[in-house]
């Protein structure tokens, strides 16, 4: 196995640690822990960075992966797929103003973009983790 073939299985556990942080991080703002709600969500965002380095890494070096399912499960599949990257190019700009309007101090900005876009990015890395698992486990 060459390096290249760890690439989806360190972007499965990038996905899980997104999920984890995402979600410890809205928990902290709820009981009030700012600093904690902070690193968490930073934390968060460079997963993610890192994820899509990888991501970008893998398919230049492996280009397009044909999903090996066959029957009613490719629909599924192609639709969790869809939905995941619409998503993803969409929560992009969302995280950025999001994480610019808590730079700046401005909280209110901060928090009406927020609450669209956390659950969306945890709707990305779960599906992220789905589609792992699909391809390169169930289907492979």
């Amino acid at each position: 196995m060459n390096l290249v073939s760890y690439i989806p299985h360190t972007q499965a556990l990038l996905n899980l640690a997104t999920v984890l942080l995402l979600v410890s991080g809205y928990l902290f703002i709820r009981r009030g822990d700012r600093r904690k709600h902070r690193n968490c969500m930073l934390s968060a965002a460079l997963v993610s960075v890192l994820f899509m380095v990888c991501y970008l890494f893998y398919h230049t070096a492996v280009g397009n992966v044909p999903f090996a399912g066959e029957g009613a499960i490719r629909p599924v599949y192609f639709a969790i797929l869809a939905s995941h990257v619409t998503l993803a190019a969409v929560n992009l700009p969302l995280v950025v103003v999001v994480l610019y309007y808590a730079m700046r101090g401005r909280f209110d900005g901060h928090r009406r973009f927020a609450r669209r876009s956390l659950p969306v990015w945890i709707y990305v890395s779960v599906t992220g983790l789905l589609i792992y698992g699909m391809a390169f486990h169930i289907y492979a």
